[in-house]
């Protein structure tokens, strides 16, 4: 009883950071949708200079760990611009994110066969109206699957924010284990919530795919 009490204390004292790592991940993902959604069109365009700008974004970005660009933009640029932590920490984590969902996009486009282009030509659609109207919508169906795989490993890294101070469900965390000494059963909550954060994802995750799958055969 003393350990199920002890067990409840903990998930009682974790439970209000919950929303704050969700809000974190959603808006950090939000902006990484964005940016790689340009940077993936950028990296297809047939404009060199673009090209090569998109080819450089995506390996400097991919190139440097998570955990330094947080370190930069929160004490290098922060400094500099004043950045408040939770601004910084979702910075960090939607720039160094919409690398990779650049090339999910980038590679979900290229997936599309050359026919849908001269398909749309021949309908007088220009390259962009082919791009907005033809081509994105189908190589959504082929990148849902990666970018939920994204966006899991997306909440799993919002525990990085911790080491700048951001207060979400690892830094509460830390702040339970170091003023009770309680490491083991503190750190197997911790885990265990983010296991069910990333189950339910994976569930939703399995779900959307099946359903485009539905709609793609009934298309």
């Amino acid at each position: 009883m003393e350990q199920l009490s002890l067990l409840g204390r903990i998930v009682m004292f974790l439970l209000p950071a919950v929303p704050q790592t969700i809000k974190i991940t959603i808006i950090s993902f939000a902006l990484a949708l964005l940016l790689g959604l340009l940077v993936g069109v950028l990296r297809i365009t047939r404009t060199a200079p673009w090209t090569w700008i998109g080819r450089f974004y995506v390996d400097a970005i991919r190139g440097v760990p998570l955990l330094v660009w947080i370190f930069f933009i929160y004490f290098g640029l922060g400094r500099v611009l004043h950045l408040p932590q939770f601004l910084a920490g979702v910075l960090a984590i939607g720039i160094c994110y919409s690398a990779y969902v650049g090339e999910t996009i980038r590679a979900g486009i290229q997936a599309i066969a050359r026919g849908q282009w001269e398909a749309a030509s021949s309908l007088g659609l220009s390259r962009g109206q082919t791009m907005q109207h033809v081509i994105l919508p189908q190589a959504a169906r082929v990148v849902v699957p990666p970018i939920m795989n994204d966006f899991i490993a997306c909440l799993k890294d919002s525990s990085l924010v911790s080491i700048i101070g951001l207060r979400e469900l690892t830094r509460a965390g830390r702040e339970y284990a170091s003023s009770t000494f309680v490491d083991f059963q503190t750190w197997l909550i911790v885990g265990l919530i983010y296991l069910g954060m990333t189950v339910i994802l994976t569930k939703c995750a399995s779900l959307l795919e099946a359903r485009l799958r539905r709609s793609e055969v009934a298309a």
